[in-house]
């Protein structure tokens, strides 16, 4: 049986594509699991061979079930997941539509459901998981198995998350416009194609240096996007970092707060719909921050740093690395001016996710 992290870069690799995957359940005296097609990738002929009979039911996340007015059924969600029973008018366009919320209003959505005891709650739970690595939305084709030579485990999945298998994988001078006095340090896993970055500016002299945790903006970063304030962010960071006696920039490949870019592109058209941030990472069906911070821990480390003076406004970042060895002896506020196009987004951080602005 192939397990471990390489086993769930597989898994997401095939979602990528369009293929099945089945994922052992956890935690039960049985050895039931699930087998899913991502709804996402599936088409008409893939979802033909997966379910000949039409009779595989669906699997979403719980925050998307509320939008489809089962919460009066949560008994039936297990680990954040509801199973919805396959009716005979849920055809592959309609799966899409419950899938995505983005196409609510294009198409809204039909019913009555009936929700379902999930038969695997771990497995449904590692499922979810499953898809956010792959950058997908929450949802699936599902049918129950009894066993499966060759299902993932929801420590596979874990194990492929863990910050522990990052090395470092290469390093450099690399004098940059804040500070000439630069070295950029890359690293990652055997396992994933995200490489994390770490820029260290000035020479380390035993004091906690003034690290910045910058995680991944390409509209804000690169195309100066007015929706956020990644980008100013991100400049500042370096020139305050320039101006200490030594610092650190951390470049986490976490973009749309963990959910990737196409799914932070779907959120962006819940915004235009009305929904702050916030509402719209839950109703995707996905956790309002899925960052994990124990990356920036592990970099930190690697590089030799047990302690750090932390630019940010945000309190989970501080209690994220010292929730994973690293000391932070001073939180520096990090505050920019809005712009008519971010307001509501810097007072959804300020109001909804506690951000000290």
């Amino acid at each position: 049986m192939n397990t471990g992290p390489r086993a769930a870069a597989r898994a997401v690799d095939a979602l990528r594509r369009g293929w099945e995957v089945a994922i052992a359940d956890t935690g039960t005296d049985t050895d039931a699991g699930l087998v899913l097609l991502a709804i996402e990738t599936a088409d008409t002929g893939r979802l033909a061979a997966f379910d000949p009979d039409g009779r595989a039911d669906i699997l979403l996340s719980a925050a998307r079930a509320e939008t489809l007015k089962l919460v009066n059924q949560r008994a039936a969600a297990g680990g954040g997941a509801i199973r919805i029973a396959r009716a005979p008018w849920i055809d592959l366009p309609a799966a899409v539509a419950l899938a995505d919320p983005a196409l609510d209003l294009a198409a809204p959505l039909k019913g009555p459901f009936r929700a379902v005891a999930t038969g695997a709650a771990a497995a449904a739970a590692a499922a979810l998981d499953l898809a956010r690595l792959a950058g997908l939305l929450p949802a699936f084709f599902v049918r129950t198995i009894d066993r499966h030579a060759a299902a993932l485990s929801p420590a596979d999945i874990a194990a492929y998350e863990s910050p522990d298998r990052l090395v470092v994988a290469a390093r450099a001078r690399l004098p940059v416009a804040a500070a000439e006095a630069a070295e950029i340090v890359a690293f990652r896993t055997a396992e994933t194609a995200d490489e994390h970055v770490a820029l260290v500016v000035g020479t380390p002299d035993g004091s906690p240096p003034l690290v910045r945790l910058h995680s991944e903006c390409l509209t804000g970063d690169v195309l100066g996007s007015l929706k956020c304030d990644c980008g100013p962010q991100l400049h500042a960071a370096l020139n305050a970092i320039a101006d200490a006696r030594w610092g650190v920039l951390l470049y986490l490949r976490q973009e749309g707060r963990g959910i990737g870019l196409i799914n932070k592109l779907r959120a962006y058209s819940l915004q235009d719909q009305g929904f702050d941030t916030v509402d719209a990472n839950i109703r995707l069906g996905f956790a309002v921050d899925a960052r994990d911070f124990s990356l920036a821990a592990r970099m930190l480390a690697l590089l030799g740093v047990t302690a750090v003076r932390l630019l940010t406004n945000n309190p989970a970042k501080v209690v994220g690395l010292e929730a994973h060895g690293i000391a932070v002896v001073e939180r520096v506020p990090h505050a920019l001016p809005a712009n008519p196009h971010n307001e509501r987004y810097l007072a959804t951080k300020r109001d909804r996710t506690g951000h000290q602005l």
